[in-house]
């Protein structure tokens, strides 16, 4: 039997399905999430950039390492290569020498150069404010668009990486894996002006307390409801 797949839309694009439902109670917790968490993080991206291109080249080069190695190689990358259009140009085996401690460095660079060279031939040199464009970009999924258009635009953006897929399972938000389930279920419950924050927040709550192998729910400021916690302190915040 032949495999049926998805609708297209007009454009083309693979038709998405209708987010499923979440959990039981989701709605309560994501609510104390964005106000637990609010009172304890800054809404704030450890990447070290200055304007939305050296942050999309930032968000890039932060795959598979830590923000931390990011910030170490950009002040010089961004000193060599300022604009959209002197990366556009660069020198490859140079690139590769300055971004060598993030890993990968090899596709990295032919990332960065070839983003580089399509924001000069598409848009001006200018990282754009929307996502269906910065989509078009080699090497930029949802997740890295989020993180410009939040971080760089102010524009809403829940961006959703392997710290929000963690957290966002253990406090019952969401009972799936797939980033883009979780994007579309937690918009849902969260207001726009929200998403931003929580997604940034999240990370960092999943750097700093609530950690792969042994989540420190001890110290966790939403160890009252979150249905993974280790702990029941009584009596529960308000």
């Amino acid at each position: 039997m032949a495999k049926t797949s998805a609708p297209r839309s007009a454009s083309g694009a693979r038709a998405r399905a209708r987010p499923a439902a979440a959990p039981r109670g989701a709605r309560r917790r994501a609510e104390l999430t964005v106000e637990r968490l609010a009172r304890v993080y800054p809404a704030a991206c450890e990447l070290d950039h200055r304007n939305p291109f050296e942050l999309t080249i930032a968000t890039i080069l932060s795959a598979q390492t830590t923000d931390r190695s990011v910030n170490q190689v950009t002040p010089e990358l961004f000193a060599r290569y300022p604009t959209a259009a002197d990366l556009a140009v660069a020198d490859p085996a140079e690139v590769e020498r300055i971004i060598r401690p993030t890993g990968f460095y090899r596709a990295k660079a032919r990332t960065i150069i070839a983003v580089a060279g399509a924001l000069v031939e598409r848009f001006g040199g200018e990282v754009p404010p929307r996502m269906d464009d910065l989509l078009t970009l080699p090497g930029v999924g949802r997740k890295t668009a989020n993180v410009i258009l939040g971080v760089g635009f102010d524009v809403p953006g829940f961006a959703v990486d392997t710290h929000v897929i963690r957290l966002s399972n253990r406090l019952g938000l969401v009972a799936t894996t797939d980033p883009e389930e979780i994007e579309a279920q937690v918009t849902r419950m969260v207001p726009a002006r929200e998403w931003t924050g929580l997604s940034l927040r999240l990370i960092l709550h999943g750097r700093r307390i609530c950690v792969a192998r042994r989540p420190r729910c001890e110290e966790c400021v939403l160890n009252d409801f979150c249905p993974s916690s280790s702990v029941r302190p009584a009596p529960a915040r308000s």
